[in-house]
């Protein structure tokens, strides 16, 4: 990609898309293309080949998705097949009729078997059944990843797929009804020690295994695959590396500064054991994270307290 190559992100208010935009930028990238929803709504197929036709973007990062958490997949799988699979589709498709150079899709960890092999390499993909709690997500992030494929088999398009680990970062979220397990932790700990609480329960035992991965390391991948790959296959984007939910619990209550005690209510469930990605074909290509999980936790505490005390202001 030239400096000024046009480059289209397609959800970049997110905690994905936005990362891409400031690697993209830091990187001397000046050509950035993005449309909040209301301006482009990726689900109407006229809009977005409109779109593509009027701005023909060169390069095409497709981050959009409609996400949630489990709650809302189980209630509305519908939605989540159709929304994701149409975006997708529209996306690709304008992608491939407007001579895009290359298109980065980017996956999701429930794409793979509920029960594959641990470290999770890329050719456990459609080697067993999901976990049915996201089914309706991981069956149109899978579409995507297969229609990038076929898409490169067929007409020698340069789309290629990646799936990131656990993410977390700047403009995550912190919602306790819907967040991930560390901006809950952050959250958590955070209003414990400006409450002046003297504990904070926790779901589980804390046994699990879990890989996290900085965001803006994340988005670096992504920009380097788009220099630097160009194979049929999906990558993985991690680390390769697994912390206890015990061990991340301690470690975000240190940074966070809270001094009570963590009761662990083991009446609740701990999830999936282990979930972690196989990343030598990454390291292969030649890309390695750079932000430890500590310095990553630090860097997004400080963003949310900075947040927390604008919208205090306000």
């Amino acid at each position: 990609m030239e400096s000024n190559s046009k480059i289209y992100v397609a959800g970049h208010r997110g905690l994905v898309g936005s990362a891409i935009v400031r690697n993209l930028e830091s990187k001397g990238y000046t050509n950035i293309i993005t449309r909040t929803h209301s301006e482009l709504d990726l689900t109407v197929q006229a809009d977005v080949f409109r779109f593509f036709e009027q701005e023909k973007p060169e390069y095409v990062v497709l981050a959009a998705a409609h996400v949630g958490g489990i709650n809302a997949n189980q209630t509305y799988p519908a939605d989540f097949i159709y929304l994701n699979s149409i975006i997708q589709c529209n996306v690709i498709k304008a992608s491939h009729d407007t001579g895009v150079k290359k298109l980065l899709f980017l996956g999701s960890s429930c794409i793979y078997p509920k029960m594959a092999p641990q470290p999770i390499p890329e050719n456990a993909l459609l080697t067993g059944p999901l976990e049915t709690t996201n089914e309706g997500y991981a069956v149109a992030k899978i579409a995507g990843l297969e229609m990038c494929k076929f898409f490169k088999m067929q007409y020698g398009d340069d789309f290629i797929s990646c799936m990131p680990t656990n993410l977390y970062g700047p403009n995550d979220n912190f919602n306790l009804e819907n967040s991930h397990v560390l901006p809950a932790l952050i959250r958590k700990f955070d209003d414990a020690k400006k409450n002046g609480s003297q504990s904070v329960e926790l779901w589980g035992t804390g046994s699990p295994l879990r890989e996290f991965l900085y965001v803006d390391d994340m988005a670096d991948a992504c920009v380097y695959l788009l220099e630097h790959y160009s194979g049929l296959e999906h990558v993985n984007i991690g680390t390769g590396k697994e912390i206890t939910i015990r061990e991340l619990a301690e470690l975000v209550r240190r940074i966070t500064g809270f001094k009570g005690e963590i009761v662990w209510n083991s009446d609740m469930p701990d999830g999936t054991p282990r979930k972690l990605l196989n990343v030598d074909k990454l390291h292969e290509i030649g890309w390695k994270e750079k932000v430890s999980l500590e310095e990553g936790i630090r860097k997004t505490y400080e963003w949310y307290q900075s947040r927390d005390e604008k919208d205090l202001k306000k």
